[in-house]
């Protein structure tokens, strides 16, 4: 069972949207993890569903070596495009990936799982490649534990995107981690409030449609607010 081209087709249309929105995060990403993570600088990191490279070239200047993974060839185009020279990038699909295991220091994803069809595998990927001792990085927009609102937050993104999948609460994110023999070092909660049209609009979402998922909106028309989590494994 796979999604894959369900996420082509939305990120290969709004790629430049992508681009423009991941160019702005860069500096925030980067203080993000630099409080998560203490770096020696010699590390070699894999960034997997890198999409237009946020997280790779926030991370850049602080390791040897990245690597980042995203099966959408135009994000992968518009990261390239402004890529340091110390960060690659390899077009595959996030559940399969044509990489060595334990080859790399750090393995992180973000923002990615809720758009695979079977995170699980992207998790037990992540394990993989990553060598012994060393640290898996997974942040993502996390489920509320209440099943109902779940259910509400997922049929709105789902009118969004409809390469959104699920969104999966703390608790069954820490179930895989602990199912591929991940320890929790650290975790963190971020409450983030979404400006509504933007958040459609980066999505390519507009039109009928757009009114149809603003009008299942959480959050109403106002705004949308969003709970995620950054969590930090030693494999």
């Amino acid at each position: 069972m796979t999604n894959v081209d369900d996420v082509k087709e939305r990120f290969g249309r709004t790629a430049d949207r992508v681009a423009e929105h991941s160019a702005k995060q860069i500096e925030n990403v980067r203080e993000e993890i630099s409080a998560l993570l203490v770096f020696k600088g010699d590390e070699l990191v894999v960034d997997v569903g890198t999409g237009a490279g946020t997280l790779a070239r926030a991370i850049a200047p602080l390791v040897r070596e990245v690597v980042g993974v995203d099966a959408v060839p135009e994000l992968l185009a518009a990261a390239r495009a402004s890529a340091p020279a110390n960060v690659t990038f390899v077009e595959a699909d996030a559940t399969s990936m044509p990489l060595e295991s334990f080859s790399f220091d750090i393995a992180m994803t973000r923002r990615t799982l809720h758009h695979i069809a079977r995170p699980e595998l992207v998790v037990a990927e992540l394990a993989r490649v990553t060598r012994l001792g060393g640290r898996i990085v997974v942040e993502d927009q996390i489920a509320p534990v209440d099943p109902l609102a779940a259910l509400e937050v997922d049929r709105f993104e789902r009118a969004r995107d409809r390469s959104h999948t699920r969104l999966l609460p703390d608790v069954d994110l820490r179930h895989l981690f602990e199912a591929n023999g991940l320890v929790l070092v650290t975790r963190r909660y971020r409450t983030e409030r979404r400006s509504l049209d933007e958040y459609l609009e980066l999505a390519g979402c507009t039109g009928e449609e757009k009114d149809r998922a603003a009008a299942l909106s959480p959050g109403g028309r106002d705004g949308y607010v969003a709970e995620s989590a950054w969590y930090v494994l030693r494999r």
